[in-house]
């Protein structure tokens, strides 16, 4: 089976879904291709159930389609899954599921891409042609694991924050949850409601803001210099939570959204975890130095013995697997190799939308820029 297009996307979550989207609007044929049996996997299926958009809903919403005036500020997961499925219908977009790219490559005789696919349902191998790629799986297409000496001996129960759903199932366990950045510290929070004997690992220094103040730091963004914006949240963070220290939780030398803006990397969002550390309901511990059984020893000489772990540690992205040449885009983590604004376009065709570590703003910035840039060079030939 061979389909040729003029836009093949890979991936239908927020990214490839708007990028899609956009393209139909401009009558652009593409096609997109998604390995699970959905769009948006990793929101329907993927999402613990008290997630909500940590952002307000203006800053997340994909192009064309604002939220509805009724929705809530911070919208809750289903809601917003709920709006991707009208998203989808509205635009006209339809992926074709269950389809795991085996290989993407550019033939520079026909000047086209090549991309092969295996149909899960059928099992036979597919191949596209297409003038344009646009690599669409994101910074979250695999959940990351980090290596820990002694792990493999570990009898209790080991998930990824992926597979985490709530804490019903973990009863009064004694469950470790390593990363603290916004879904480890809102998965350490839901643990606790649920009566789980909850700890946290925090690795490293980490900014704590509530929804509110981010809200506000992002309005004057818009009209002050970044370095400002930090000074003036950061004081209201002091004044709101204290000294974190003495808890366990430094903060970092540079602000909150200088740091965002020069490496990716998030503040955490509170919600409501701060208050259970601050009470000892949560327990912040330091690095894991090895596992020993259902012992866990850390970095700073303390030994503990827990009956789960859930291991918020973040994705990575899995481009490298597949994309046989990175078109001047991508490095050897599979991650774009120049910084936003200029990290969505490549060589020969090949775009990236949604590694931008900006969000579903990034997203829909990327995926605007994307469909206009196709557009003109498509209108131009």
């Amino acid at each position: 089976m061979k389909q040729e297009t003029i836009v093949m996307i890979v991936g239908a979550g927020p990214a490839g879904i708007a990028t899609s989207a956009c393209l139909n609007l401009l009558s652009i044929p593409n096609i997109v291709l998604e390995r699970e049996d959905c769009y948006a996997s990793l929101w329907q299926k993927k999402a613990y159930d008290r997630l909500k958009l940590h952002l307000a809903k203006n800053f997340c919403q994909l192009p064309h389609m604002p939220f509805p005036l009724s929705a809530p500020t911070f919208v809750p997961k289903n809601m917003f899954v709920q709006y991707l499925k009208n998203y989808v219908y509205h635009f006209n977009v339809d992926p074709l599921y269950q389809r795991s790219v085996e290989s993407a490559w550019y033939d520079k005789s026909a000047q086209k891409w090549v991309v092969t696919a295996q149909n899960n349902v059928s099992g036979l191998v597919e191949e596209y042609v297409s003038e344009f790629l646009v690599v669409a799986t994101g910074e979250n297409s695999e959940g990351f694991i980090p290596n820990v000496y002694g792990l493999d001996t570990f009898k209790g129960l080991v998930i990824h924050s992926s597979e985490y759903e709530n804490g019903k199932t973990f009863g009064d366990k004694d469950t470790l949850v390593v990363g603290a950045g916004n879904s480890g510290m809102e998965i350490a929070y839901d643990l606790c409601n649920w009566g789980a004997q909850t700890s946290v690992v925090v690795r490293s220094p980490i900014h704590v803001l509530n929804k509110e103040l981010v809200q506000l730091g992002m309005y004057f963004l818009k009209y002050i210099r970044c370095t400002i914006v930090d000074k003036m949240v950061l004081v209201l963070s002091k004044l709101l939570y204290g000294d974190l220290g003495r808890f366990g939780i430094q903060r970092p030398l540079k602000g909150p959204f200088l740091l965002k803006k020069e490496t990716g990397r998030s503040p955490v969002i509170d919600v409501g975890t701060i208050s259970k550390i601050k009470t000892g309901d949560i327990k912040v511990m330091t690095s894991i130095k090895d596992i020993q059984g259902d012992i866990i020893k850390f970095t700073n000489g303390q030994e503990r013995q827990f009956d789960a772990i859930v291991f918020a540690t973040g994705f990575k992205s899995t481009v490298r697997k597949w994309l046989k040449e990175d078109g001047g885009l991508f490095n050897e983590k599979g991650m774009p190799k120049h910084k936003s604004p200029n990290h969505w376009k490549g060589e020969n065709g090949l775009y990236c939308v949604g590694f931008a570590s900006a969000g579903l703003f990034g997203i829909s910035n990327d995926a605007k820029n994307i469909a206009n840039d196709i557009f003109r060079i498509v209108d131009g030939k």
